[in-house]
Parts: structure tokens; sequence; C-alpha cells
């Protein structure tokens, strides 16, 4: 997360930050899920655990990483941290990057409990995690691509996106996100009580929604849309769900 701080400090755009954090934690993901700890063979569920960790981090970080280069204003999240810190910002963040890198860390967590399952072979227990993360990882692509199209449109400037999945969830993007930490229980949970420290991979969607929808995700992002769009946005969050989707009220 140091090159992190140091391509953001060179470039404006905290969403550097967010790039390298998806990329990295994916990596670290693999990494736990392939690591021969008793010097075996990595299992077919290590594999498939790796394989998907990669992809998310993969998918995740590249698109962040395209909106940080090519889009001129910062992310809202950080340009209010900029605004709010003023000349301390630079020490701020860093100190923001390094508690970034713990998260990531501690979120690995779910990942090795699901990939170091012993039980033998795939089941149709894997079959179903599977489906939700591939399921999670679609929904998010679509709710990312839908709000890029949206804010590509000049009429649309100063307007909320309220297209597609965004009629039905304020941030369709990050329940879908927070919906693939969920297949990492399904994983990791043996149901016959062989693998307790299964029960470890509930902390990621734990933690996940936790971050998501108090911390750094949906408050700071609905508090930039209230100060820059404030009718917009409140007859918006009158009519949609804050995170689960729901059918628009009327």
């Amino acid at each position: 997360m140091s090159t992190a701080w140091l391509v953001q400090k060179r470039t404006g755009q905290g969403g550097w930050a967010d790039a390298f954090w998806s990329l990295g934690l994916g990596a670290a993901g693999v990494g736990v899920a392939l690591f021969p700890i008793d010097g075996a063979a990595p299992s077919l569920r290590q594999y498939l655990a790796a394989l998907l960790i990669g992809l998310w981090g993969l998918r995740l970080g590249s698109h962040i990483a395209v909106r940080a280069a090519h889009e001129e204003r910062e992310d809202a999240r950080y340009a209010r941290l900029r605004e709010d810190c003023g000349a301390g910002f630079q020490v701020k963040m860093f100190g923001f990057l390094m508690l970034q890198a713990g998260a990531a860390a501690f979120l690995a967590l779910s990942v090795m409990a699901a990939a170091r399952n012993p039980a033998p072979g795939l089941t149709l227990q894997d079959a179903f995690a599977t489906l939700i993360f591939v399921g999670a990882l679609v929904g998010e692509a679509v709710s990312d691509r839908q709000l890029a199209a949206f804010k590509r449109n000049p009429a649309n400037k100063g307007g909320v996106c309220d297209v597609g999945l965004w009629a039905w969830s304020r941030h369709p993007n990050y329940f879908f996100e927070w919906v693939s930490w969920c297949a990492w229980p399904v994983f990791a949970i043996n149901i016959n009580g062989e693998w307790p420290w299964g029960w470890l991979a509930l902390t990621g969607p734990a933690y996940m929604y936790w971050l998501l929808t108090k911390v750094s995700g949906v408050p700071l992002l609905e508090e930039h849309m209230r100060q820059s769009r404030p009718k917009a946005f409140e007859a918006y969050a009158a009519r949609t769900s804050a995170f689960f989707p729901r059918p628009p009220r009327r």
C-alpha cells in the first residue's frame, strides 16, 4: 500500500488506493489459498478459491484503475478527506492506507478458511458457493457499467443514476460486493463439524458489510450526494432502498 500512497500523491487521484487495495487483496487471497502449509499439493478447492479471488481482484482493481486514470474529478470520498485534512492530507492518507492493508489481511482469512476446508473433492456445497460468487461478480460488473454509461451521457449531469439495478438499490455495486464475500463461508463451513476453522470465514462478509454500510462506502458517498445534488438525491432516496435491492417505491 506504500506504492498506492506514492501513486495517489503523484497523480492527485485518491482512487488509485482502491485499485491497489483490490489487486493486492486478490493476490493475497491467491497466496493464502495455494500456500503449501503441510507440503501437500493444493486441492481442487484450493485451486477454485484461488481462481475466484484472483478474478475478483483483477476485475475490481482494473475497473477502478481505469476510472482513476481517465476521470478528471477525484473520487468524492477522497476529495472530501483532502478538503477536511488540508495540509495534513498525505499523512492521514498514509495512515489510512496502512489500515487498509490490515483490513485486506483480515479479509484474506475468509479465503484461507474456505480454501483449506479438508472435505474431499468438490461438492454441491462448493457448486452453490461458486454460483453465489460468480452471480455477485456479474451483478457488480453490471452495476458498474450502468453507472459509467449514465455518467457518460451529458444530459445526466447533476442527476442521480436511477436506471437498471440502480432503481432497486442506491448502491447495487456495494450490495453485490458484499454478496461475493458471503460465498466464502459456504465454501468453508463443513457441516460435519470436521473443519471448525471454517466458521472463521463468517468474519469476511460481516466485516465487509460494516465497512460498506457504516464506514467508507455508503455514508461518505451519500453525504457527498446530499451536498452536491440535494433535491435529486432526496427524491431518489425516498423511493430507493439504501442497500438491499427491492422494487422502487412509487
